[in-house]
């Protein structure tokens, strides 16, 4: 890790203390806890000086991710929501909007993006949201379920059909229209502010349109999405850490049988098992990374490969760690009763299990149809 991503990994820490999990209970993070970090740059670490951000690369923003991440889902999901505003912002964007909108968010507002609506979840070509052009404004209806971070967000980054195509426009918060609902008792991440956003003829200015002109779904979907997923599987890491550190130590004091747990043969698999997932998981985040930090063709889909392996290893890691302290983290309030509701929903997030097996299944096929050999008679 740089010097200041380990600077802002501290920073962090510090600030949350031993409070995620009260913050878990109750549902909610600090707004001043947020602004303060957005202020430092560490919600959207990838954004460069140049617009107030502290530039990182992908690599050292993933470690400072899997930090926040083993610390607490929650924040770590709000940094996820914050930095794919950023990231859509930039890509999808102007030079303009980019002094207009990156500034506000390495300065302490807080973002959400909006993909998902009722029937529009895995299958994002069923979207129906509208953004309509009324001359020097656009008008945008449309409803958004589940959206991290919307609970707390000043400005809304909103997908939805444009021109033919499709784009993401920057939303205030609380303008006139936009309805804001809590999702009630969420099953991980309680405390990310997940929530339902209903626009109801909502009007903006045109330049909030990011891009100004409609484009082919997947282009405008795809930038936002694959750093969605970076962040989500290096966050993941940071859950398997967490659980690999509780386990470690509860093994290593509990004594059953007059042995403690972790010299006992079974016992000692399922801490195998969680060092693995771990270097299994670090290494497909890595992978990813070193892919988007070159630049790589294939850095969407190693995107995908690590948000697959990632939280599939942290879900089978975080219950692994529940079974071997049983009891002892059958409750709210222990890190890894915490870490193993989050993960579950790091299956579901930014791309179901299933889709990304979809995606990783058409990048094998790709290739083949066009290396394929004819059959000799």
């Amino acid at each position: 890790m740089t010097d200041a991503a380990t600077s802002h990994a501290e920073l962090v820490s510090g600030l949350i203390g031993d409070r995620a999990d009260a913050w878990d209970v109750a549902g909610e993070l600090p707004r001043d806890l947020l602004v303060k970090l957005g202020a430092s740059g560490v919600l959207c670490a990838q954004v460069g000086p140049e617009h107030g951000g502290i530039g990182l690369d992908s690599r050292a923003g993933g470690e400072l991710t899997a930090r926040v991440g083993a610390r607490c889902s929650s924040l770590r999901s709000v940094m996820t929501s914050q930095g794919m505003a950023a990231w859509t912002v930039r890509r999808l964007g102007g030079a303009e909007q980019w002094g207009a909108f990156l500034p506000r968010l390495t300065s302490g507002d807080l973002a959400a993006v909006g993909f998902s609506e009722p029937g529009a979840g895995s299958d994002l070509s069923a979207m129906e949201t509208e953004i309509a052009d009324d001359g020097t404004e656009v008008i945008v209806t449309g409803r958004k379920v589940w959206i991290t971070a919307a609970h707390y967000a000043d400005l809304l980054v909103v997908f939805g059909k444009y021109r033919g195509g499709a784009t993401a426009v920057v939303v205030p918060a609380r303008a006139p229209g936009v309805r804001i609902t809590r999702v009630a008792n969420p099953l991980g991440c309680r405390a990310a502010g997940h929530a339902d956003i209903t626009l109801d003829a909502v009007r903006v200015p045109a330049d909030h349109v990011l891009g100004g002109t409609g484009l082919p779904l997947p282009l405008a979907t795809t930038a936002a999405l694959t750093y969605g997923r970076m962040s989500v599987a290096w966050g993941c890491v940071g859950i398997l850490r967490a659980c690999l550190d509780a386990a470690a130590a509860h093994t290593a004091t509990r004594e059953q049988s007059g042995r403690v747990l972790a010299e006992h043969q079974l016992v000692a698999r399922h801490l195998t098992e969680l060092y693995v997932a771990e270097r299994h998981a670090t290494r497909a985040c890595e992978h990813a990374s070193a892919s988007w930090d070159t630049g790589s063709p294939d850095m969407a889909v190693d995107a995908v490969h690590a948000k697959y392996v990632a939280s599939r290893e942290a879900a089978e890691g975080a219950a692994r760690a529940v079974q071997l302290l049983a009891s002892a983290a059958a409750s709210d309030g222990h890190v890894v009763a915490r870490a193993y509701r989050d993960a579950k929903l790091m299956e579901v997030i930014e791309g179901t299990s299933e889709i990304c097996q979809l995606i990783l299944a058409q990048h094998i096929r790709k290739p083949a149809q066009h290396t394929r050999r004819k059959v000799q008679p």
